[in-house]
C-alpha cells in the first residue's frame, strides 16, 4: 500500500489551538504510540530510504516498513504493516522476512544481504496522538496531532528530541485532498512543512548529528515521447525536492549557509524551468494561472534570501582575505566591518512564512495532480492529431512529436543570447556582466534539464565550459557586491577605504581571469545539434 501524508511543525503559540481544532467538537481521545526503529550499525536502511519499526498500538504490536517513492514530493511512501502476535510491554524481535512478498520488502532484503550484518534498535519514539478523521472536498483525511519525544543513544546518556507536529494523511480519495487541507491549516495556524520523518530525525539523533546535509540538485530524466507538460512536471519535482528538503532543515532553526545557498539554487532552477517551458513551442506545458503564482513566490523568496547569501558567501570570505591583505602591509586587527543590509532577514523566519509554504504546497499540488503523458505514437511520421487538427493519415509536424526538437529550439535561443554578451564582454558595464552571469545560470539549468535527451559526452563538454564560466563570473560578482557593501561602510569606518582599494585591484584580476573561459564557451559545441543517443528514443 501507499501512504500519502504531509507533516507540519506547530509553533508553540499555536499548539493549543491546533490540538483543539484536531480534537473537534467530540474531543477525540489521545492514544499512546511507543515505537522502536531498527537499522544496521552503518545505517544501511536509512541510506536506502527505508524505515523499519515495531510500534505498540493499544495492546498489540505492529511491524511497519516504509520506503520512499520516486515522486519527488516527500508526500508519498510505500508502506507495509504486519500485526504481531505479541502483546506485552517488551519490544518483540524484529523479523524482516514478514515483508518479503512486497516490493518495498524486496528492497529491504536486498539491502540487508549487501550489508551482511544484524539489525539493531537505533532509536525509539514515545508519542501521544490525538487524531480525527475528517471528510473534505475530494476525499477523507486523518488529522493527527503528535506530542512526545524521540530518544537515541545509550541508556547512560540518552539524547532526546521533542516532537510537536501535525500529520495530514489521506484515508480515501485524491491526494489533492491532503494538499488542500494542508493549505487551510497552514494559513490558519502558521504551520510549516517538514519533509523529515520521525525516522530521519531519529537517525540524525542516533549519530549525534545536528542536521542533515544540504540537498543538491538531482538529475532529471526525460523521455523523447513525453509531452511538454509531463517533461515540465519531471523538472518541477526535481526542483521541489531540492527546495523542500533544504527549507525543512532551515525551518528547524539549525542550518548552515550551504542549506540557504542550495535553497536559492533550487528556487533559481524552478524559475528557469518555468521560463524555459514558457516558449511558443512549449506553450502547452503550463498555463499562466498556474505559472504566475509559482514564479511570483519563487522570485520573492529568492530575493528575500539574498541578504543572507551575501553575508555568508561574500562578506565573511572577503573579511578573511582582507585580514591577510592588511597584515601584508603591516596592519593588524579586525578587518573593516560591513554594515548590515536592510533586506537581510533570518532564513529560518523566511521559510516559515506564507510565501515559502504556499510555494511548496502549490508545487506539491502540481506534482500530485499531473498524470504521465506522452506524445501520440507515430507510424513513420504519421499519427493522430488533436481534434482541431485532425485529418485522415495526417503528417504530424516534427515539433508536435519531438520534445527533443522543441527543447533544442529553446536552448539555441538562450545560447545565442549568452553568446552575444560573451563576445561583447569587454564593453559591458557591471550590470551587463551581472545579466550575463544570470543568463549563463539559466542556460546551464536548461541544459541540465534537457541532458537526458542528448549525447552524454557532448552534454558533459558543453556543461563543463558553461560551469567554468559561471564560476569565474561568480568571483567577479562577489567582488562587485563587496565593493557596494564596503562603499556603504566607508563613511563609518576609514579602514573600509583600504578595502575598496584592495577590491578594485581584485576586480581587475577577476575580469582578466574570465577571458579564457569566455573564449572556451564561445567555441563550445552545442550538444543539441549533435546526433542523439539511441536510448533517448526509448
Amino acid at each position: 500500500m501507499k501512504e500519502v501524508e504531509l507533516k507540519f511543525q506547530v509553533p508553540p503559540a499555536a499548539r493549543k489551538a491546533v490540538e483543539s481544532a484536531v480534537a473537534g467538537p467530540q474531543a477525540a481521545r489521545r492514544i499512546r504510540l511507543r515505537a522502536a526503529y531498527f537499522d544496521t550499525p552503518t545505517g544501511a536502511l536509512a541510506a536506502a530510504g527505508l524505515a523499519l519499526r515495531l510500534r505498540k498500538e493499544g495492546r498489540a504490536w505492529v511491524q511497519t516498513l516504509k520506503g520512499t517513492l520516486p515522486d519527488g514530493t516527500s508526500m508519498t511512501r510505500a508502506e507495509h504493516n504486519v500485526p504481531r502476535a505479541e502483546t506485552g510491554a517488551t519490544v518483540p524481535a524484529i523479523d524482516p522476512q514478514l515483508h518479503a512478498d512486497t516490493p518495498v520488502g524486496t528492497v529491504l532484503l536486498k539491502v540487508l544481504r549487501a550489508a551482511n550484518t544484524e539489525l539493531q534498535q537505533v532509536m525509539a519514539t514515545d508519542i501521544w496522538r490525538r487524531a480525527r478523521t475528517v471528510r473534505v472536498a475530494g476525499g477523507v483525511v486523518e488529522l493527527a496531532f503528535d506530542v512526545g519525544v524521540i530518544t537515541a543513544g545509550d541508556a547512560v546518556s540518552p539524547r532526546q528530541l521533542p516532537v510537536c507536529e501535525l500529520e495530514i494523511e489521506l484515508k480515501r480519495g485524491s491526494p489533492q485532498a491532503v494538499v488542500a487541507t494542508a493549505q487551510r491549516w497552514v494559513a490558519r495556524h502558521g504551520l510549516w512543512l517538514d519533509t523529515r520523518s520521525k525516522a530521519e530525525l531519529g537517525h540524525l539523533l542516533a549519530r549525534d548529528d545536528a542536521m542533515a546535509d544540504a540537498r543538491h540538485a538531482g538529475a532529471v530524466v526525460l523521455s523523447k515521447a513525453m509531452l511538454p507538460a509531463a517533461a515540465l512536471d519531471a523538472v518541477l519535482r526535481s526542483c521541489l525536492t531540492q527546495i523542500s528538503v533544504n527549507a525543512s532543515q532551515i525551518a528547524s532553526g539549525r542550518h548552515l549557509p550551504e542549506h540557504t545557498h542550495q535553497l536559492r539554487v533550487g528556487l533559481r532552477r524552478l524559475r528557469s524551468a518555468l521560463r524555459f517551458f514558457d516558449g511558443s513551442r512549449l506553450a502547452d506545458a503550463i498555463d499562466a494561472t498556474a505559472r504566475e503564482p509559482l514564479t511570483a513566490d519563487a522570485t520573492t523568496l529568492f530575493r528575500q534570501l539574498g541578504g543572507a547569501r551575501d553575508r555568508a558567501a561574500v562578506a565573511e570570505p572577503l573579511a578573511i582575505e582582507l585580514a591577510h591583505a592588511l597584515a601584508a602591509v603591516g596592519q593588524s586587527g579586525e578587518p573593516p566591518r560591513l554594515l548590515d543590509s536592510d533586506d537581510e532577514v533570518d532564513p529560518t523566519v523566511l521559510v516559515r512564512q506564507a510565501v515559502a509554504q504556499r510555494l511548496m504546497l502549490n508545487l506539491i499540488a502540481r506534482a500530485q495532480g499531473s498524470e504521465p503523458e506522452t506524445a501520440p505514437a507515430a507510424a513513420g511520421r504519421t499519427a493522430a492529431l488533436p481534434p482541431d487538427m485532425a485529418t485522415s493519415a495526417a503528417v504530424v509536424p516534427d515539433d508536435l512529436l519531438s520534445l527533443r526538437r522543441r527543447l533544442a529550439k529553446r536552448l539555441d535561443r538562450w545560447h545565442r543570447q549568452v553568446l552575444v554578451d560573451a563576445q561583447a564582454f569587454d564593453i559591458l558595464d557591471d550590470e551587463g556582466r551581472h545579466r550575463l552571469r544570470k543568463r549563463i545560470k539559466r542556460l546551464r539549468y536548461a541544459a541540465e534539464f534537457s541532458a537526458s535527451l542528448f549525447d552524454d559526452r557532448a552534454v558533459r563538454g558543453y556543461l563543463k565550459a558553461l560551469r567554468a564560466l559561471q564560476e569565474r563570473l561568480g568571483v567577479f560578482n562577489d567582488v562587485a557586491v563587496g565593493i557596494a557593501r564596503y562603499s556603504a561602510a566607508a563613511p563609518a569606518d576609514p579602514r573600509a577605504l583600504f578595502a575598496l582599494g584592495w577590491l578594485a585591484s581584485q576586480r581587475e584580476r577577476a575580469l582578466i581571469a574570465c577571458k579564457p573561459d569566455l573564449k572556451r564557451f564561445v567555441g563550445s559545441v552545442r550538444f543539441w545539434r549533435e546526433r542523439p543517443k539511441k536510448s533517448a528514443d526509448k
